[in-house]
């Protein structure tokens, strides 16, 4: 389809052709086309397979918000589209920008969104719109400082703001700071970079709802002396190189619904504090130097909405608190399908979107979307011991259990047949005795076993179901058999038998050898000695053959 169409709809304001599977060539013929085409005031071309920016938007001077997102656009950002008077929404996301030119002036006063992200874009950051309530121009190569100044350029209603996934490099400004106590500024987002330095104390005293640090090379202690006031709903600051110990007054942000600290340096013990949370959804600590008990006992809160837990990798010990696990009803019980998202009242519905990294079924998986359906349970890599808590089995929503690499004992509890939305088990590396319990075969969506490197003996159990795992979720059980260790369990008992007797009957044979060493003896010590003690004869003919070998 060609925009020439569109001649002679001098009425036309508005057009919205995004995602109707048109294609458009966007490219007006002459200038005689070019003034006869509507004078918009919206237009929606997002995922139109555009090759070129449509250069008669030049002369659309009455345009307010352009959507060209999700096409094969090209080259620079041209100037004259920041210098359109009326434009307050420029959404070129999803395209192949790799560069702009320069606005001569400073940006219109006017432009509230501007959204980049998804782009090529590289060099310095681009000039930020005075006035601009939501800024993204995330995941792209720009590759610089941020400015000292951000702070100051930031409007003082800026909503949202992100960097995310470019390349920038050196300390986060101290001028962001006069951003961040904004009342406005709800969402920083500065995660996938190369920053370093620390985090500045500001930022955990602001009124910020979400503030994403993730993946960069930031130091030092997480900031302590967080207030009461804090509104935080979201903080990442996973996969840094933190130190220090998680500060009693993160507790202060009672509203947390997602907390990752994974991936760092964090000592000290389990953050029991953090019961205080009610809301909290998400806890990360994964990859840390955590260590001693989960303990917890005593205090009066409970964490009912937490649907995802990962403490693995640290050095935490003790048994697996079952009193603890008992309390998290949203894993009991099935959620309304929704996902975690926060949304920012100020930008016309838009939302941050939450995103957090699982192990799942052996493999690391980025979860884009948060469901509220999706729990986990991922405590590896620790030095847990006992025995698995029968209270797990009235996790009934549960998705993903991994217990793998720690010291738990005793015999796997067959309350976990009751989790039947399981998808995914980990028990390896353990010491885990007795049976496999008959009622996992009931777990209908069971797609991922691992029970290898335990002490389990006796025979997998026969069901279709299981048949479906390979034999390295059983291997290195020596008491286990079954066809998925090609090893028939009546063979295997008859061996067992046959080792049995044949075990027996070498203790008889030792016992005879042993008892027949003193009987041998005597035995042989009468036979020659007992005629040269009763018969006269021999004795003096034995008397003699001395006498002549002496001589």
């Amino acid at each position: 389809m060609k925009i020439n169409v569109l001649q002679g709809f001098e009425n036309l304001t508005s057009l919205d052709l995004s995602y109707s599977g048109l294609s458009i060539k966007a490219m007006a013929s002459s200038s005689a086309t070019v003034s006869s085409l509507p004078a918009f005031v919206t237009l929606s071309l997002a995922s139109c397979q555009l090759q070129a920016l449509p250069q008669f938007l030049a002369n659309q001077s009455d345009l307010t918000n352009l959507d060209l997102s999700q096409n094969y656009i090209q080259g620079e950002i041209p100037q004259w589209l920041w210098t359109l008077r009326n434009l307050q929404s420029l959404n070129l996301s999803s395209n192949f920008f790799e560069d702009s030119e320069t606005p001569q002036h400073n940006l219109t006063s006017i432009l509230k969104l501007v959204d980049l992200h998804s782009n090529m874009l590289g060099g310095n950051m681009l000039p930020l719109p005075s006035q601009a309530v939501y800024l993204d121009f995330s995941s792209n190569n720009i590759t610089s400082v941020i400015p000292n100044n951000l702070g100051d350029c930031l409007s003082s209603f800026t909503v949202f703001f992100s960097l995310s996934k470019n390349n920038f490099y050196g300390s986060i400004p101290k001028s962001i700071c006069k951003a961040a106590y904004s009342i406005y500024l709800e969402v920083l987002d500065l995660s996938h970079n190369h920053l370093n330095g620390t985090i500045p104390d500001c930022l955990m005293k602001s009124s910020l709802k979400v503030l994403n640090l993730r993946n960069n090379r930031l130091s030092g202690n997480i900031p302590q002396n967080i207030p009461t006031t804090c509104g935080l709903k979201t903080l990442d600051l996973s996969e840094n190189l933190l130190q220090g110990r998680i500060p009693l007054s993160l507790a202060n942000c009672t509203t947390l619904e997602i907390l990752n600290i994974g991936n760092n340096q964090i000592d000290g013990t389990f953050p029991c504090h953090f019961m205080a949370i009610s809301s909290l959804r998400v806890l990360i600590l994964q990859s840390n130097k955590l260590h001693g008990e989960i303990g917890c006992v005593h205090s009066p809160f409970t964490w009912q909405m937490l649907q995802i837990i990962d403490l693995s990798s640290n050095d935490l010990s003790g048994t697996l608190p079952a009193s603890l696990l008992a309390s998290w009803e949203a894993m009991k019980a099935k959620v309304d399908f929704n996902h975690l998202r926060y949304r920012m009242n100020q930008t016309g519905g838009l939302y941050y979107q939450d995103i957090v990294r699982v192990t799942f079924k052996g493999l690391e998986l980025e979860l884009v979307k948060i469901l509220t359906i999706f729990t986990s349970i991922d405590f590896s890599g620790n030095r847990f011991e006992g025995p698995i808590p029968n209270t797990l089995g009235d996790l009934r929503a549960l998705y993903f259990l991994n217990l793998s690499h720690n010291a738990i004992s005793g015999s796997i509890p067959p309350t976990l047949g009751n989790l039947d939305q399981l998808e995914s088990l980990d028990l390896s590396q353990n010491h885990l005795n007795g049976t496999i319990p008959a009622q996992l075969a009931n777990l209908d969506f069971l797609s991922f076993l691992n029970l290898s490197n335990n002490q389990l003996v006796g025979s997998i159990p026969d069901s279709r179901h299981f048949l479906t795992f390979s034999e390295s979720a059983f291997q290195r059980n020596l008491g286990l058999c079954g066809l998925q260790l090609n090893k028939s369990c009546s063979i295997a008992m008859n061996k067992t038998k046959e080792v049995s007797d044949d075990g027996n009957n070498d203790d008889s044979k030792k016992k005879w050898f042993f008892l027949g060493i003193p009987l041998g003896f005597v035995v042989g010590f009468w036979v020659f000695c007992g005629p040269l003690v009763f018969i006269r004869s021999w004795r003096f003919a034995y008397y003699r053959f001395w006498d002549k070998v002496l001589f």
